[in-house]
């Protein structure tokens, strides 16, 4: 096993005036370093195109996890799949990025318009191989991984986005490769460049899209481990175990709560300088330890913080927000959802009285379910994530 990981994120818009999206996609990770990711699109749109894609990617995403063969799974989706009244047809296109072992990107497509590679921020036309399945046309590739690498896996919703207005014949793949190209230089997250890229789609379409457009971006980069401190252990004498435990973790470190950062100076030897510069008005300053990352408050902050893990996982409209802004719950988004792949969280069990009002929300009260609920939003991010509790 190496040190390289998957970061995968993905987004999609409907047909204008659908409730439900006629593309869809699944991820599933058998092993921890073995990933299959099936991004589908049904025949038309609405409920139909909804079901279609949805079995063809679930039957697909299940089988290669369980190694059975291309071949077989193919001729179960033409076996299964509900065949179309109007158009007597079965039909659902789907794209497959199979990683195996963090080493070897296996790509495998049917009637979607191409991954798109971006290798070493340039867009490279790698070699694919055509097979013949059931009459089906598919491609497929194997390449080696490269840190860094991106796969950006479109339904045609995007390639025709501005078609007839913006572009004659809609965003061509190449136009959409430069676009994405443009942005690998900064380092984003797979979610936010999934978001950029559909948002892109939505502008091109007026915001009126003429059919399902879905990306799904598989980002390869190498582990970084983040470790958070959050509240004093219940008991005093455990004060000087779990900070040890804390600091000897290797990667960033990151302390929450007044309390708690108190302690950590203490153990270092150095001293706590607290701000009073209030960048954000909902939002507590942040501290200054010698050795520490990151200081922050505790609840109010980890609660801001569980606010735009939530809408990352749905519309990511907050981004905005976080990623540019220098308040405490912004700088731990951006270490813990753009940094982070491994994630340590230290708990400490103590009760804060001042966490005892009931006239506060029950969300703010026990500080135990923000990070229970915290490490559930980073777990579907892709985190791996451990909680000790003192």
């Amino acid at each position: 096993m190496n040190d390289l990981c998957t970061d995968i994120g993905y987004k999609s818009i409907n047909y204008f005036g659908e409730q439900l999206c006629g593309d869809h996609v699944v991820v599933v990770e058998p092993s921890d370093d073995t990933t299959v990711v099936v991004l589908s699109d049904g025949l038309g749109s609405g409920v139909k195109a909804s079901i279609l894609s949805t079995l063809t990617s679930k039957i697909i995403s299940t089988m290669l996890a369980e190694e059975l063969s291309l071949e077989e799974c193919v001729q179960t989706i033409a076996a299964t799949l509900p065949v179309c009244s109007v158009r007597g047809v079965a039909y659902a296109t789907f794209t497959i990025i199979h990683i195996r072992n963090n080493r070897v990107a296996e790509l495998i497509q049917y009637d979607n318009p191409h991954i798109i590679v971006i290798r070493d921020n340039n867009f490279w036309e790698y070699p694919r191989t055509e097979i013949n399945i059931d009459g089906k046309k598919i491609f497929r590739s194997t390449i080696n991984l490269h840190e860094n690498d991106l796969f950006i896996a479109i339904s045609d919703g995007c390639a025709h986005a501005g078609i007839g207005a913006a572009y004659n014949f809609g965003w061509k793949r190449e136009d959409i490769a430069d676009f994405m190209q443009a942005l690998s230089y900064g380092g984003y997250t797979a979610k936010t460049l999934s978001t950029v890229l559909i948002e892109k789609c939505d502008r091109l379409y007026a915001h009126q899209p003429g059919d399902d457009a879905t990306a799904c971006v598989v980002r390869i980069r190498k582990r970084e481990p983040m470790n958070m401190l959050l509240g004093p252990p219940a008991n005093r004498d455990d004060d000087n175990r779990m900070m040890s435990l804390f600091f000897s973790k290797e990667g960033k470190h990151i302390v929450c709560g007044g309390t708690t950062s108190a302690i950590a100076a203490r153990f270092l030897g150095k001293p706590l300088k607290p701000s009073l510069d209030f960048v954000d008005a909902d939002v507590p300053p942040i501290a200054e330890i010698e050795g520490v990352d990151l200081v922050t408050e505790g609840v109010i902050t980890i609660n801001k913080v569980l606010e735009y893990a939530k809408d990352y996982l749905k519309d990511n409209k907050q981004y905005e927000h976080w990623n540019f802004k220098r308040d405490g719950a912004s700088l731990i988004c951006r270490m813990l959802f753009e940094e982070a792949t491994d994630i340590n969280f230290y708990v400490g069990r103590a009760v804060n009285p001042a966490h005892q009002n009931p006239d506060l929300p029950i969300n703010f009260n026990i500080k135990m379910n923000l990070v229970e609920e915290l490490s559930k939003c980073l777990r579907k991010m892709g985190k791996r994530i451990k909680v000790s509790y003192f």
